[in-house]
């Protein structure tokens, strides 16, 4: 058993074997001349650098959803063609997809918690979203997130009102970027019940 230290040893191993192997053949001396895996073809670290790294981040986006922008903050060190190849890699394999992280990240936001679209579109711009893809989505379920938006508002108004009076709940929900239209039927159907 030979002893493998770089890829310069895989290539020498691999090169013997294929020399071994057609040594009987026709093309002897052509096919001599090739080293490495395949007939033509050699491990460069290049290509060990590209599939370590597909294996860091494949674990990276594997434990939770990423978009692309937090693969290239946390892979900010590493060699940008080989990380531009990856990302490539893996977005073909639907493994980085920007509105299907938009979509489950909305989802998860509307069964936790109490936000304005606003504040929705802006957590998920700092989480790196494309800003088109977002906005795109905004408008493809404006119905959606208009009555999400008017739920969140009520939520709000019926907490707050213990402690708040109605002007200091209407400025609270306006610094949180509700629209004023929500803001007055939310207040009319909480108070109107």
């Amino acid at each position: 058993m030979k002893e493998i230290k770089s890829i310069k040893d895989v290539n020498k191993i691999l090169g013997e074997e294929i020399e071994e192997s057609i040594s009987s053949s026709d093309n002897t001396e052509k096919l001599k001349e090739t080293k490495g895996c395949k007939a033509g073809f050699t491990i460069t670290d290049d290509i060990v650098a590209e599939d370590k790294l597909k294996a860091k981040v494949f674990k990276y986006i594997t434990y939770k959803k990423r978009t692309e922008n937090e693969i290239r903050q946390k892979f900010a060190d590493v060699d940008q063609d080989i990380l531009d190849n990856v990302i490539e890699y893996f977005k073909s394999q639907n493994y980085i997809n920007e509105d299907e992280y938009i979509e489950r990240s909305i989802k998860e936001f509307i069964a936790l918690k109490s936000l304005s679209i606003k504040e929705l579109t802006y957590k998920l711009v700092q989480k790196g979203v494309n800003k088109k893809v977002l906005d795109d989505y905004v408008v493809k379920n404006r119905e959606m997130l208009v009555n999400y938006e008017l739920e969140s508002a009520k939520k709000i108004i019926i907490k707050k009102s213990t402690k708040m009076d109605l002007q200091d709940i209407k400025k609270y929900l306006f610094q949180k970027g509700y629209m004023s239209e929500i803001v007055s039927i939310a207040i009319d159907e909480v108070f109107d019940n």
